[in-house]
């Protein structure tokens, strides 16, 4: 995938140093679908820029934005119900190059003249389709096709002007398109990996029907964010919250692209990281970036706050207080150097998936507590920069590889805040993190030698610090403690399954921990998905 920037104005934030969008925009109107991220993500993937607006939005305000194609996603609703979302004839009548996918190819149907009515047959999941090979959105592709249903409606009758370019055994019309207006529309989801031609159908829709370019790529990104930087800076003096993690550490690297020595970052050491990451930090992070980097030794701080604590949530509030506190202490210290009033700028690593959720964002910037800077107080105040609010965090990854970023860092898994205190079950203590860390490390150093690092979403290894169970090594009997697996594949951690990973490769896992971490005797592997379980036991 590659990938460029958004419109600071566009995503609420007229104030911060979000990328500027260039042309050409998709929009996504989202009807409350599932997959509606999905589709901007898959327009991303033909190297075109999208962003998602809810169907509520004023057909004016989504024209005003000069999009260049817009895609109406599914949804839950039928469209003859009573306040079902539809669509205003205006916006297909606009120019604008339009795709209606299952919902939102009901609401074209509907609003053009089309009929929409409920079937005794649903067809959900793989289902196969005939469509035409000379239609525009087809061209190229096999007669005979298979893709993704979710539908109980069908639309019955195309509207008038409209040729029908695909069927299937249970609808006569499951995709229509008029190419002299630019009006398309499918009854599938092209967007999901089931879908076998879903990409190329996606592409043709850019490409042929809207006539756009593919030139998002991840240079572009750099150079919109880097003039953006600059210009809001100015001669002013940046921070920025290092966790070690790839959202932070692309956010500072694309703001020293831009200012240099005018950017201070401050690592906070509480000493709950895994084994060498720390040195990943201090040594590979800022040889590759020759970024400005102040460490603060806190782990004494952490643990004796930990000390007597059992339960999740307390932990995360006890480290959540203590890292505010170490960062406004390691602020102060770089305010001080600086000189009064010269720290004005804060980075935060927010991904385009908070902004969604959040509503679109609006009004001030809310810190958010998942970005280790929740809370500062209220006599620390900065501006926000929040070079990364425009992507996914797929699309950070591959901007880190662009920018040259250690690739330890770039496909680090994602972790916690509270880091390893909620992976110990019980209290923390010294001795337990000096356990962890080593089966930790063991975990990840055979993942990466099997080369299967990059195959899997996360995982944890969990601590069972107050369970003990009985065990033989040698000719002794021993009284260890049980590590706990956690591999999960996920694309969005939303929902997540255990990772299936080859059994030799688990059983070489166990035997390493249990032969080379004498306090345990014990490997088990979680094989509950998401829901029930969450990925973190705590």
């Amino acid at each position: 995938m590659t990938i460029a920037a958004s419109p600071a104005s566009d995503l609420g934030a007229s104030s911060e140093a979000s990328a500027q969008a260039p042309t050409p925009l998709v929009l996504v109107v989202d009807f409350g679908a599932q997959y509606a991220q999905l589709i901007a993500r898959r327009v991303r993937e033909a190297h075109v820029y999208s962003e998602i607006v809810p169907h509520s939005m004023q057909v004016g305000e989504m024209l005003a934005k000069k999009p260049v194609a817009v895609i109406l996603s599914g949804g839950p609703s039928s469209i003859y119900e009573e306040g079902a979302p539809r669509v205003e004839r205006v916006l297909l009548e606009s120019g604008v190059p339009v795709l209606g996918v299952c919902y939102g190819f009901h609401a074209m149907a509907d609003a053009l003249g089309g009929t929409v009515e409920r079937t005794d047959v649903a067809e959900f999941g793989r289902t196969e389709v005939t469509v035409s090979p000379c239609a525009q959105l087809f061209a190229g592709q096999p007669a005979e096709q298979t893709v993704w249903m979710s539908h109980r409606d069908v639309v019955s009758a195309a509207p008038p002007g409209f040729d029908v370019i695909a069927r299937s055994s249970s609808a006569d019309v499951t995709a229509f398109e008029r190419p002299a207006a630019h009006l398309f529309g499918v009854q599938w989801h092209p967007e999901v990996v089931h879908t076998v031609y879903g990409q190329e159908v996606l592409e043709r829709f850019l490409y042929e029907g809207a006539g756009i370019e593919p030139s998002w790529t991840a240079a572009s990104i750099i150079r919109e964010t880097v003039a953006s930087i600059r210009a809001q800076v100015g001669d002013g003096h940046v921070i920025c919250g290092l966790s070690g993690g790839v959202d932070s550490a692309v956010a500072a690297a694309l703001v020293h692209e831009a200012v240099g020595n005018q950017l201070t970052c401050v690592f906070v050491d509480h000493g709950l990281l895994r084994e060498g990451e720390r040195e990943q930090v201090e040594q590979d992070y800022v040889a590759a970036t020759g970024i400005q980097l102040k460490t603060l030794d806190a782990r004494a701080r952490f643990l004796e706050a930990l000390a007597g604590v059992v339960d999740p949530e307390t932990k995360r509030k006890v480290v959540g207080r203590e890292f505010i506190t170490a960062f406004e202490e390691a602020a102060g210290e770089v305010v001080a150097e600086q000189g009064s009033g010269a720290v004005e700028f804060l980075v935060q690593g927010t991904l385009y998936p908070d902004v969604v959720e959040s509503g679109g964002g609006s009004g001030t910037a809310v810190i958010k507590s998942h970005h280790n800077v929740g809370g500062l107080p209220a006599d620390l105040r900065f501006e926000l920069i929040e070079p990364l609010r425009s992507l996914f965090k797929d699309e950070v990854r591959l901007l880190g590889l662009e920018l040259g970023l250690p690739a330890g860092i770039v496909w680090r898994h994602p972790f916690p805040g509270p880091g390893l205190s909620i992976r110990i079950v019980g209290e923390v203590t010294g001795e337990r993190l000096a356990i962890l860390r080593r089966a930790d490390a063991i975990v990840r150093d055979e993942m990466a030698t099997a080369g299967l690092e990059r195959s899997i979403w996360q995982f944890p290894v969990i601590l069972l610090a107050e369970v003990r169970s009985v065990g033989v090594q040698g000719d002794s009997r021993t009284y260890g403690h049980p590590i706990v697996l956690r591999p999960v594949s996920s694309e969005d951690a939303m929902t997540a399954d255990w990772s299936r990973l080859p059994e030799g490769l688990l059983a070489r896992i166990s035997t390493r921990i249990t032969n080379e971490v004498e306090e345990v005797n014990r490997v088990v592997l979680d094989v509950t998905s998401k829901p029930p379980g969450s990925i973190e036991w705590e």
